[in-house]
């Protein structure tokens, strides 16, 4: 699919350095087994954007909540989460998060859906994926799976996110 002239001079005009932070949402995880935090760290690196918060905290809302804070706080752009966000009874990342958005960016949760549909078929289904904006950042709300970071980074946060960082800044 080629891209429309509008679409080009929106990422011409697009900040080239952003500021983001990743938080793993994890009850057994730490940096050395937190693939998925790795996979962001790395795409932000190449990207040429700025990591300025990593950290890995447990499924509790409280816990969660802090990070995001810690996070606005240290000046992301964009906040990428990864973990708690099935339908088991610790997955709270949504039930946490969901509600603090002013605006809900839906078409990110449809075309994660639509494309791990492609990958893994019905059970894309299962995925509460999500994203928003929360006092001036982005913010998604990704699944633990590596290669559902893996997915989400490559075909849609690393591609649109100079232009909505952009558009958040105005």
């Amino acid at each position: 699919m080629s891209e429309s002239k509008a679409a080009r001079e929106h990422r011409e005009h697009a900040p080239q350095r952003i500021y983001v932070a990743v938080i793993t949402i994890s009850d057994t995880k730490d940096e050395s087994s937190d693939e998925s935090g790795r996979i962001l760290r790395s795409g932000i690196e190449a990207a040429g954007h700025e990591l300025v918060r990593y950290a890995i905290v447990r499924d509790e809302t409280p816990a969660i909540l802090g990070s995001l804070e810690d996070a606005i706080r240290a000046g992301a752009d964009a906040v990428v989460t990864n973990g708690g966000t099935g339908v088991a009874p610790r997955d709270v990342t949504i039930e946490a998060l969901e509600p603090l958005f002013e605006k809900r960016l839906d078409g990110f949760g449809d075309l994660f859906r639509h494309l791990s549909f492609e990958t893994v078929g019905a059970a894309a289904m299962l995925s509460r994926a999500v994203a928003g904006t929360y006092r001036g950042a982005a913010v998604f709300c990704l699944p633990g799976s590596p290669d559902a970071v893996q997915l989400a980074w490559r075909e849609l946060i690393a591609p649109e996110l100079p232009h909505l960082v952009g558009l958040l800044r105005r």
